[in-house]
């Protein structure tokens, strides 16, 4: 009792901390970093909720043991890989007690994951039914298709997940002029004139000296942080990082340290202390100090600190890997992602990252830099040396889209389109908020987390939203904290408003039906509402 008590009011003073020190990077020494309000929110989970999380874990764990004794004498049919028994004496290729997560609670809502759908993942799409007769270890089709279903999943932020339009009809010649694939290398005879092209207009784009293409986005990270660090460097990586930053840092070799989510004392404090110490036991100097951050990170919804973040890499002489994935395109006036969005010069970002899958409707990714940064990795990096070429077809999908967005296709579509995400987002999280979620993030972000805590509640969130046609994802464990599992929505240019009303309606009533109304923040009236909205507008103005 004591413990949960001190959890609570642990929380409040936490909760109390955080606005005190949003604030004061509004009107404290941070103002002047700052072009405009910095609003996130991540509201604390309510104790009782955390509570009864932790038991549903702990009963779920308790029928996983059961099982597992009863699979273990025949008496439940066991439907998982297991070693042959000509090789039980063998080191073991298989853990078994690795995969208890995903045998025992995984495998009970599996069918909200993997679903398979047969149109283009625009702002509606087509989903195959199927049905399990085994608990979800195996599926069948049942020959219908789920039509017109509302896609609040996809990272379809601009809309160009389409296959009508300037960017179809362009990937379309390019598929007949040059074949679908290269069938080689960039330092091989798989570097065309495509791939140039795409090259200049992205640096372009994002105001650098020169960038260089790859055809996978994980792989952009993965493949390149380690020819750009080593052994006797530091990697000051954001406790959020994406899987590819991470298995990047791990693979250079470098020695990696974890900051805060978003915490610029932490961050510092690493920074401080490895100036001051160097390297373990020689105490040396670092070769080089390398932060990583993302633009917006993909499970919370929040927007890198980019401006405090660029003030510390300066004073301390690191130097800046920003991830702009979910950013670029999503964010900004002009689209050019959070180094447009907070308007610092992209200069002071050593290296630009980002990828074409989100918001070009597209795959691969980028970096951009100085050119002797581009020069370096042509030649050093396994992404660059190793890697098939990207797809013609994809390069000039990229191509039109990046065109449309700097409105250089002589059409003002590309500004509409970032005007009505920027809408879209306003107003969607505005909604979840009034109903009464606890959603997490920044409010200019278009990834938008819908916290549902308890295990039970993430499959069937998932299942009645697709009974009332919208396709959703849900995440938990371990992709998120245990106890913080959660419904991902990712809003899009092409949502009209009739289909976030369907979609927000479809959320209401099915929130009151599992109780997921968890806010305990007080509700504005419309008038406050309309007041802090028309404040918020003339501050941007």
């Amino acid at each position: 009792r004591w413990f949960l008590m001190k959890k609570y009011y642990n929380g409040i003073y936490t909760g109390l901390y955080s606005v005190l020190c949003m604030q004061s990077h509004i009107v404290g020494h941070n103002a002047v970093l700052y072009n405009k309000p910095f609003v996130e929110s991540f509201e604390e989970t309510p104790l009782l909720v955390a509570v009864l999380t932790y038991m549903g874990y702990g009963i779920l764990t308790l029928f996983g043991y059961l099982r597992d004794f009863l699979r273990h004498w025949k008496i439940e049919k066991c439907r998982v890989a297991s070693e042959r028994d000509e090789q039980k004496d063998f080191v073991p290729l298989y853990q078994d007690f690795e995969n208890f997560y995903t045998r025992n609670l995984y495998m009970r809502i599996r069918d909200n994951w993997n679903r398979p759908i047969c149109s283009v993942p625009g702002a509606k799409m087509d989903v195959v039914e199927r049905v399990t007769h085994d608990y979800n270890w195996t599926f069948e089709h049942t020959g219908t298709v789920l039509k017109n279903v509302i896609n609040m999943g996809s990272y379809n932020y601009l809309g160009f997940a389409e296959n009508t339009g300037p960017c179809a009809d362009s990937a379309a010649e390019a598929t007949v002029k040059y074949g679908v694939g290269v069938s080689g290398t960039r330092h091989e005879i798989g570097n065309l004139d495509k791939h140039e092209e795409l090259e200049k207009l992205v640096a372009r784009f994002l105001g650098v000296e020169s960038s260089m293409a790859f055809g996978m986005g994980f792989a952009t990270n993965s493949m390149n942080i380690p020819s750009l660090a080593g052994k006797g460097c530091l990697t000051l990586s954001d406790e959020l990082n994406h899987a590819s930053l991470v298995l990047g840092a791990r693979l250079s070799g470098s020695t990696i340290r974890v900051f805060k989510h978003n915490n610029m004392q932490s961050l510092e404090k690493l920074l401080r202390d490895a100036i001051v110490h160097g390297q373990p036991r020689t105490h040396r100097p670092w070769k080089k100090i390398v932060i990583l951050v993302e633009g917006i990170y993909s499970m919370e919804g929040s927007i890198v600190r980019l401006p405090e973040v660029i003030a510390l890499k300066k004073k301390y002489k690191a130097y800046l890997y920003l991830d702009e994935a979910h950013s670029i395109g999503a964010l900004g006036p002009r689209g050019r992602g959070v180094v447009d969005y907070f308007g610092v010069d992209p200069h002071d970002v050593d290296i630009m990252m980002g990828t074409f899958t989100k918001s070009f409707g597209a795959s691969g990714g980028y970096i951009g830099g100085k050119k002797e940064l581009i020069d370096y990795l042509r030649t050093h990096s396994h992404s660059a040396i190793y890697a098939t070429s990207m797809s013609p077809p994809v390069a000039q999908q990229i191509i039109t889209s990046m065109k449309c967005i700097m409105g250089e296709d002589g059409t003002t579509l590309g500004q509409e389109r970032l005007r009505q995400l920027s809408e879209n987002t306003t107003y969607f999280r505005r909604r979840l908020h009034e109903m009464g979620f606890i959603i997490y993030g920044n409010e200019n972000s278009p990834v938008v987390p819908l916290m549902l805590y308890m295990p039970a509640k993430i499959g069937a969130f998932g299942r009645e939203m697709l009974k009332r046609n919208i396709g959703i994802v849900v995440v938990g464990f371990p992709a998120t904290p245990i106890i913080e599992s959660r419904a991902r929505f990712c809003v899009s240019a092409a949502h009209t408003k009739d289909m976030l009303d369907t979609a927000l309606n479809a959320i209401s009533e099915v929130g009151d039906l599992l109780q997921l109304k968890y806010s305990r923040r007080t509700r504005l009236s419309d008038d406050e509402e309309a007041d802090h909205l028309s404040y918020l507008v003339s501050y941007e103005d």
